[in-house]
């Protein structure tokens, strides 16, 4: 049976096989990953104060926003291959995400500036209340990582990214889907769906750290982990943030 799967691609089976320490002076710790990850999150909420202050004062915060996904996905794919990596390009992944989402926060603050004021500070206070009330579940065993757990959220999550990817491609021949933006009863059921698989995904995120500092992963895995998570907090966020939306449209 393996102990290591997870629905987030970051954290997967073989990057714990191949990056076993025997040291445990040198291995990863939770505490450890758990404040690198908060020194990431510093490092996104700085940057996307930046975006967010460009937007605010009238600045084309495009170039901001661009720099952020591409910068912020060339960034996780060299780690994911790299994952010794991660101590340095970690931190610049949280910068590049701070960019992207301050820079599209901001454009949902004004955009629902009338129909939902607060949106974004509404969408942050519910990604931290869920991944909080997920750590919770996961550490009293409320929730428990089995197999069949996680074969299941894989499988959703899987399905979730082939059903974006069928509507950008979709989208590249004018053919658009109407319940991804709209508030429709159909669009509002679809992204509870997702946003709850992407909130279970923190689930199988947090018993990952944990079976890697079990097993005495080097200390490099630490920023590995925390990036990872940081991967699955983000998702989480733009899909509670979407989710909003579409709720406003209902009002």
């Amino acid at each position: 049976m393996s102990l290591f799967k997870s629905g987030n691609p970051t954290l997967s089976e073989k990057v714990f096989q191949h990056s076993m320490s025997t040291n445990m002076a040198d291995s990863m710790s939770l505490r450890g990953t758990l404040n690198k990850f908060g020194f990431m999150l510093l490092m996104l909420m700085g940057s996307a104060f930046y975006s967010w202050k460009e937007f605010a004062e009238g600045g084309n915060v495009t170039p901001l926003l661009l720099t952020g996904v591409i910068g912020g996905l060339v960034v996780a794919i060299v780690i994911m291959f790299k994952k010794e990596w991660a101590p340095y390009l970690a931190p610049a992944y949280g910068l590049f995400e701070g960019l992207f989402l301050g820079a599209i926060s901001a454009y949902y603050n004004e955009a629902f500036a009338a129909k939902a004021p607060g949106i974004v500070m509404n969408a942050v206070g519910l990604t931290f209340g869920t991944a909080i009330a997920m750590y919770f579940l996961y550490s009293f065993k409320i929730i428990k990582a089995t197999e069949k757990f996680k074969s299941a959220i894989i499988m959703a999550t899987a399905g979730i990214a082939v059903f974006y990817l069928i509507a950008m491609v979709l989208g590249f021949f004018g053919v658009q889907m109407a319940f991804l933006h709209e508030g429709s009863l159909m669009g509002i059921g679809i992204s509870l769906v997702i946003v709850a698989v992407a909130a279970l995904n923190l689930i199988l995120d947090f018993d990952m750290i944990e079976q890697g500092t079990a097993a005495g992963a080097p200390k490099y895995m630490e920023w590995y982990c925390a990036f990872g998570l940081m991967v699955t907090i983000v998702w989480l966020y733009l899909e509670i943030l979407r989710l909003l939306s579409k709720l406003s449209d209902r009002k």
